[in-house]
C-alpha cells in the first residue's frame, strides 16, 4: 500500500472525527502505522470540520497531512475550503448533492442520500463514507474496518451501522 494522507471533511456533528478515529483503528489492526489530528472551529455543531489520517507501512514522521492523496467533503463549505491546491494524484470524493468548483474533478456519490434514504438514519453518513472511502482506495482488509466500527459506535447500533458500512461499499465499487 502507499501512503495515504487522508483529510475527511465536512460540518461538527457529522461524525467526521469519528470517521478518521475508526480509519485509523482499522489501519492499526491491519498493521500499518498511524497517525490522526482533527480541527474544528468554536462552533463544534454546524461549522466546518475536518479530520486527518496518516497511514504507512513505514514510519510516520509528522502527524500532519502535507501533501493530501485523498479528500472526502460532505458539505459544500468544507468541499470549497479544502478541494483548492490539492496534489494532481489527489482522489477528491463529495457528496452528490455538492456542486463541483471550476476545474476540480472528483468522485461524486450520494453518502448522505444513502444514509437517509437507505440506512434511515442521517447520523451514520460518516460510516457509509467510510464503506466507500476503503472500496474505493483499498487501504484495509473489510474486516478491519467493520472490527474498528463496532469499537467506536454506540452499544445496540451495530446493525445499523453494519448496513450502512456495507450501503458505503456498494456506493464505492
Amino acid at each position: 500500500m502507499k501512503r495515504q494522507e487522508m483529510r475527511i471533511s465536512g460540518s461538527g456533528g457529522q461524525g467526521i472525527i469519528t470517521a478518521a478515529v475508526i480509519m485509523a483503528e482499522a489501519a492499526l489492526l491491519a498493521g500499518f502505522n498511524v497517525a490522526q489530528t482533527q480541527s474544528y472551529g468554536p462552533e463544534a455543531r454546524g461549522g466546518i470540520c475536518k479530520s486527518e489520517v496518516v497511514i504507512d507501512e513505514g514510519a510516520v514522521g509528522f502527524p500532519k497531512v502535507i501533501s493530501p492523496t485523498f479528500l472526502l467533503a460532505l458539505t459544500q463549505s468544507s468541499l470549497d475550503k479544502y478541494s483548492s491546491g490539492l496534489p494532481k494524484d489527489c482522489v477528491i470524493m463529495a457528496d452528490a448533492s455538492l456542486t463541483l468548483p471550476k476545474g476540480i474533478e472528483a468522485i461524486q456519490i450520494p453518502i448522505l442520500a444513502t444514509a437517509r434514504e437507505k440506512v434511515g438514519k442521517n447520523f451514520v453518513a460518516n460510516i457509509v463514507a467510510l464503506g466507500a472511502i476503503n472500496e474505493t482506495l483499498k487501504i484495509v482488509p473489510h474486516e478491519c474496518l467493520a472490527e474498528a466500527v463496532k469499537k467506536h459506535i454506540p452499544k445496540g447500533t451495530e446493525d445499523l451501522n453494519m448496513l450502512a458500512l456495507s450501503e458505503g461499499v456498494k456506493l464505492g465499487g
